[in-house]
């Protein structure tokens, strides 16, 4: 089977096995398993794992292939058997998508994110290819960033999909549609905002209640009475961020006492880096520095992510889950989306995930496959600021989620009352354009503002968030488009900041809003 089959699938599911591997897998004992097979004219596979295989509960065979059944007239026993004989690579794309649900048999309205054509969702697709080229190739050669995933989905359909350049200026290995890219703040927007979402509509989360409501151990500081409609929406006089890692380290340069080692044991058995190890009572610290931090003397706009830290421990606490498991099976899962994750080298190849910075003041390393944000990282990888990873696809599958009013795949996961509050600026009348935790056009408050992220001909109803590694989701309800952009600016430094100068982003939106059809 050819490696459209193969990355279609991938997109999808966990796990892609080779024919080879059939009669391995036809002897397993996984009653939860659903195994689909692919056939083309291609394909030999032997009797005996065949039988085995489809005696097995879960068995769905896509026949790509008009004779195989003359070679294998034991398909036709086939628990479900899906023929779809034209052998290109959207025909394969929509076999598998007719399995996770994301057309219908009889192609009536999609229920999921699927690949579908640009004309027939109103766009013109040539004009997507010669302008999105010519933008992301003019980036890559002024090194604006190595590589670039440029993803759009209109009207429940992804009309365009493409990977460009390297994960590194040496040239080597391809970005492939599939590879993982640390999406930075847009964690923002992917996870403790769904989460609270769902909460809220279940009556769970109060947003006009205050900080010391859901943290009494914040009842005495300067922040106990910070409402969180406030907060969420940038608009509470928090400090915009803190370097936390700078208190652990001393003059000489050398790590104060019950903070780093080089060493991991059970008193230091956070992972910041291969060598470098964080104290387990650590984040003890790091929330009494945000407690004991000054608030802005006047209230307005102020981008905050102290918040962001915090909210994890919030949503722990209101779901008497872990923060991550929570957002797994209550979200993530249910949309498909099984590579957005904290801490990918858990589940993924290096090879797979899209390097950041060469870090020259804090980690001294290279980082890759680990979180670049280094509040994050002194969290164990795991806090509401940044720190997920994640596919274009699925990034596109949460989007899509939010376009769809918080339901997907035929289940509502959100409800839509609830999307449309949280994605409403807030505090327009007091010239701040955020919603709540999401962005929103700078330009909903002030005409004359401009956008290093974004097309000014995204309506006002738009709403996303970027990502301080080169990233951004952006989603557009009046004209039921979504954009994903997946960069990694900062490799090698945090200083090129040629994908603002160089205004890439907006320009590829502008070419995605010219496209659609008059």
């Amino acid at each position: 089977m050819d490696c459209y089959f193969q990355k279609a699938l991938e997109e999808e599911a966990l796990y892609f096995h080779p024919i080879k591997a059939l009669g391995k897998l036809s002897t397993t004992n996984q009653e939860s398993d659903v195994t689909i097979i692919g056939i083309d004219e291609e394909t030999e596979i032997p009797e005996s794992a065949l039988d085995g295989l489809l005696s097995r509960k879960g068995t769905i065979v896509l026949l790509f292939d008009s004779t195989a059944i003359d070679s294998y007239p034991q398909l036709l026993g086939a628990e479900v058997l899906i023929e779809a004989y034209s052998p290109d690579e959207a025909s394969r794309r929509l076999a598998v998508q007719l399995v996770f649900g994301g057309i219908s048999e009889k192609s009536t309205e999609g229920i999921r994110l699927a690949y579908g054509s640009a004309d027939a969702m109103g766009m013109d697709l040539g004009l997507l290819n010669q302008r999105i080229d010519s933008i992301a190739n003019r980036a890559i050669r002024t090194r604006a960033c190595p590589g670039i995933q440029v993803l759009v989905a209109r009207k429940g359909k992804v009309v365009f999909h493409k990977a460009y350049g390297y994960q590194t200026y040496d040239s080597i290995m391809h970005v492939q549609s599939d590879d993982i890219y640390d999406l930075a703040s847009i964690t923002k927007a992917t996870s403790v905002l769904p989460a609270l979402m769902q909460l809220y509509g279940q009556g769970r989360f109060d947003l006009d209640a205050t900080l010391a409501d859901y943290l009494p151990s914040f009842s005495k500081s300067n922040k106990a009475d910070l409402e969180w409609r406030q907060i969420l929406a940038h608009n509470s006089r928090l400090k915009s961020w803190i370097a936390y890692w700078r208190s652990t380290v001393k003059r000489n340069g050398k790590f104060r006492m019950r903070t780093f080692k080089h060493k991991e044991s059970k008193r230091f058995p956070i992972v910041v880096t291969d060598s470098l190890f964080l104290h387990k009572n650590y984040k003890k610290r790091l929330y009494k520095a945000i407690k004991k931090s000054p608030l802005n003397e006047e209230q307005g706009y102020v981008y905050s992510g102290l918040s962001f830290y915090l909210l994890p421990e919030i949503v722990s606490n209101l779901t008497n889950s872990e923060f991550e498991t929570y957002l797994k099976n209550e979200i993530y899962e249910k949309i498909g989306a099984y590579t957005i994750t904290y801490n990918p080298l858990r589940y993924y190849s290096k090879k797979r995930i899209i390097p950041t910075e060469r870090d020259t003041f804090f980690r001294m390393t290279q980082i890759h496959g680990r979180v670049h944000d280094e509040g994050a990282a002194m969290m164990d990888g795991v806090s509401g600021n940044a720190g997920l990873f994640s596919t274009a696809d699925d990034l596109a599958k949460l989007a899509q989620l939010y376009l769809n009013r918080g339901t997907y795949g035929g289940e509502s996961i959100i409800p839509g009352a609830v999307i449309d509050e949280f994605t409403r600026c807030q505090y327009c009348d007091e010239g701040n354009y955020r919603a709540l935790g999401f962005d929103k056009p700078a330009w909903t408050v002030n005409p004359d503002a401009t956008s290093v992220s974004i097309s000014r001909q995204a309506s006002s109803e738009s709403f996303g968030h970027s990502g301080y590694t080169g990233t951004l989701m952006w989603i557009d309800p009046k004209e039921e488009l979504v954009f994903i952009f997946l960069s990694n600016r900062v490799y090698k430094t945090r200083l090129n900041r040629k994908l603002y100068t160089e205004n890439v982003r907006p320009d590829i939106h502008d070419a995605i809003y010219d496209a659609i059809d008059p």
